[in-house]
């Protein structure tokens, strides 16, 4: 696994450096995030590149990130948006939250994002209660135990043809194991579970390999109505 992880980090670096051009900005958030203390946990910038590219082939004009960290993959679909877009993030690490803001302050972003601090599972009700949304695209990227109550609150907020795409899916294979005690393993088997028995999306799951290890992507197209009152829906799994 060692001998793989170098190629496929080694081929990640070859594929940003030949694909992506040279950004001081994203550079300079992955730089603070680091000093800060944070896990390198973020998007590779191919997957941000790609998170990018499906917001702008989609046309989304509202964007939900559900997990900011640093606010790298934040920089990455606030800059799909087009003139006049809205891109809501929510975090609850009050000192990752500060990172990123100061990450987004330096993109000239403070005009497209906003960053909520506190738990998604409370901030999500609210952003309902507010009547904000329905969003165009929304990204999971948050604590993985948690993913299929956030899926299904994604799914309240999205509309017919939205896209809810959801990180770290695949586990490192360990996705497989329906005896783990691991719980962001027992999170995303639920959520998968969940995502296969949602007759309102219609869903794919990619895995991946690069420097972020092996996992992969679960990408839901929204091709159904979201009934009304759903908004105190659980997981019962």
């Amino acid at each position: 696994m060692n001998d793989g992880l170098e190629q496929w980090t080694a081929i990640d670096d070859f594929l940003s450096k030949s694909l992506l051009a040279s950004d001081p900005v994203l550079d300079a958030a992955l730089e603070a995030s680091a000093a800060a203390g944070l896990p390198a946990i973020q998007v590779s910038p191919c997957q941000g590149k790609l998170l990018q590219i499906l917001a702008r082939i989609h046309g989304a004009s509202t964007v939900l990130e559900i997990g900011t960290l640093g606010g790298y993959s934040t920089i990455w679909l606030a800059r799909g948006l087009p003139p006049g877009g809205r891109l809501i993030t929510l975090e609850v690490n009050v000192q990752y939250a500060a990172v990123a803001s100061a990450n987004i302050a330096r993109a000239n972003l403070l005009n497209v994002v906003e960053l909520r601090v506190g738990p998604a599972i409370d901030a999500l009700p609210k952003l309902a209660q507010e009547g904000r949304g329905p969003f165009d695209l929304i990204f999971i990227d948050a604590d993985k135990p948690s993913t299929p109550d956030y899926f299904l609150w994604a799914l309240k907020l999205s509309h017919r043809e939205g896209i809810i795409i959801v990180d770290n899916v695949i586990r490192k294979g360990a996705l497989l194991d329906d005896e783990s005690t691991d719980p962001d393993v027992q999170g995303m088997r639920r959520f998968i579970q969940l995502l296969g028995a949602e007759r309102r999306v219609s869903a794919t799951a990619i895995q991946t390999v690069g420097s972020k290890g092996y996992d992969g992507f679960a990408i839901a197209l929204v091709t159904g109505d979201v009934p009304t009152g759903a908004q105190n829906a659980k997981v019962e799994l």
